[in-house]
């Protein structure tokens, strides 16, 4: 296995693809989790990640020019949440070859409003009864499924579908399911943080608010990157309360208040 270290990201291959975008080449390292893509300075409109070893797809720093994301041939499992707010403008993913398992583990998927191309190929989740028309109805944007397109007839199959007594159970069992995943892997990395001794807390909505308008002002990539991070973690680091709270006990004074703490921190 190989670290995905800023050294491996700049001495790797980057070129024009054959749809003329910027693609960086990541593939067959072994790279067990994504780290350190904010050195990419946000250069790139494809990063192929394929054939590596990792088993979640998160830790993505902000980068909004990233249009496409090449994971086959890894055991990705988890897909978490809030990625949309760091590459917002992402249209297609290919996660041919992967362990994704249930229809709910593809909710965070659904928050992305550009998603037009998405590959779930040799996934147990593709195998699932009424997939396609699950996909249909919950990405209402998506053209390619599996590299076949969705023609205005699936999507009508599908929204007749949902409004029966099957389709809406089911919907509900997605949602059930895909609760309880959240629940999990929240509760997963409290326990985490814990044993690393980082004396944090879960993230409650106005923190998220905060981290999330902190993030369009940062004034360095660095500074998006970190920020990133906690968001996506749901987790706010004791040194990120502490500095919390002094923002807003001196916004009186100096008219800033915790969006601009959370930028020093």
């Amino acid at each position: 296995m190989v670290k995905l270290t800023p050294e491996l990201i700049n001495q790797s291959m980057q070129y024009i693809n054959p749809c003329r975008e910027r693609e960086l080449d990541l593939r067959g390292y072994k790279i067990p989790q994504i780290e350190n893509l904010g050195a990419t300075l946000d250069q790139f409109d494809t990063i192929d990640l394929s054939d590596n070893d990792l088993r979640k797809l998160d830790n993505l720093p902000h980068l909004p020019r990233l249009k496409c994301l090449l994971l086959n041939n890894n055991r990705i499992l988890r897909i978490s949440e809030g990625l949309e707010e760091v590459v917002p403008n992402l249209s297609s993913i290919i996660l041919t070859g992967n362990n994704l398992q249930e229809l709910s583990d593809l909710e965070p998927l659904a928050a992305f409003t550009k998603l037009e191309t998405i590959c779930l190929l040799i996934n147990p989740v593709s195998t699932k009864p009424n997939y396609r028309e699950y996909m249909a109805y919950k990405f209402p944007q998506l053209r390619l499924l599996d590299f076949r397109k969705i023609k205005q007839k699936d999507r009508a199959a599908a929204q007749e579908f949902f409004r029966t007594k099957q389709g809406k159970d089911m919907l509900k069992e997605v949602s059930r399911k895909s609760k309880l995943s959240a629940a999990a892997a929240l509760a997963a990395e409290a326990s985490n943080g814990k044993g690393r001794g980082d004396g944090g807390r879960l993230a409650n909505p106005e923190d998220m608010q905060r981290i999330r308008e902190a993030i369009k002002r940062a004034s360095s990539l660095a500074e998006v990157e970190r920020l990133s991070q906690i968001l996506q973690s749901g987790q706010l680091p004791e040194k990120f309360q502490h500095e919390q709270e002094v923002g807003q006990n001196g916004a009186a004074h100096n008219g800033s208040g915790p969006v601009a703490v959370a930028m020093e921190y």
